[in-house]
This record gives C-alpha cells, sequence and structure tokens, in this order.
C-alpha cells in the first residue's frame, strides 16, 4: 500500500458552466395600462382558438398554462385555475383589471375567457 500512498487525485476542468438564460419576464404596472387588445365575445377572430376550445377546452387550458410559464397539468390539478391565469395575463400584458373581475368574468364565460387570453398571448408574442 506504501506505493500507492504519494498518488494524488488531479481533477481537470475542460468546460465552465454555462449561463442559463430562461424566459423573458415582461412586467407592468400594478394597475395596468391598457385594455385587453380583443373583446371578451370576440372568438371569431381567431378561428384556430375557437376550434381548439371548443373541442378540448383542457388541451387548451394545458397549452396556455406553459405559454404562461406554469405546469403543463397545472389547470386540471388547480380549483378555478383559469382565474390565476387570466390574472398573470394581465400582469404580463400590463392590462387594466381587478381579481374580482377577472372571478366574475371567467364565472360568466370560461370558454370565452380562454380564447380571449390565447389571443392575447399571440398579441403579446407569448
Amino acid at each position: 500500500m506504501e506505493q500507492f500512498s504519494n498518488v494524488s487525485n488531479t481533477t481537470v476542468v475542460i468546460n465552465q458552466p454555462a449561463v442559463v438564460v430562461g424566459p423573458k419576464l415582461l412586467l407592468g404596472t400594478k394597475d395596468g395600462s391598457r385594455d385587453w387588445t380583443t373583446g371578451l365575445c370576440g372568438c371569431f377572430e381567431n378561428i384556430c382558438s375557437l376550434f381548439g376550445t371548443c373541442c378540448c377546452l383542457p388541451c387548451m387550458l394545458c397549452s396556455l398554462s406553459v405559454r404562461l410559464g406554469d405546469c403543463l397539468c397545472m389547470p386540471l390539478c388547480v380549483p378555478d385555475a383559469v382565474v390565476a391565469m387570466r390574472a398573470r395575463t394581465r400582469t404580463l400584458g400590463d392590462i387594466r383589471g381587478t381579481i374580482c373581475m377577472d372571478y366574475v368574468t371567467t364565472a360568466w364565460c370560461g370558454p370565452c375567457v380562454v380564447c380571449q387570453m390565447d389571443r392575447e398571448l399571440t398579441a403579446m408574442g407569448l
């Protein structure tokens, strides 16, 4: 064993850790400075969004969740997730509104809200 006592372990670093850049974070003012780019009842402005929402609402919700930077299955596991997603869309887009209005609007016509969020995220480039 004495013959191995003078052997040292040397680690050579070939590559340095890379800087990981995440998605762009958009921040707006607290109260919002603009309105939604399309109205709540403007579902026919984007037929693909309308078709996706009508045919498979859970798929559309999961798609929106990923675009907002959340977990894919969040809308399926969290009660009233659409309200949180709408509030996040408003915050990211600097859109006027309140959480109470988000809740009432979502309760009144959830599929219309989903279509509107899809159109808004597309307009924002997300």
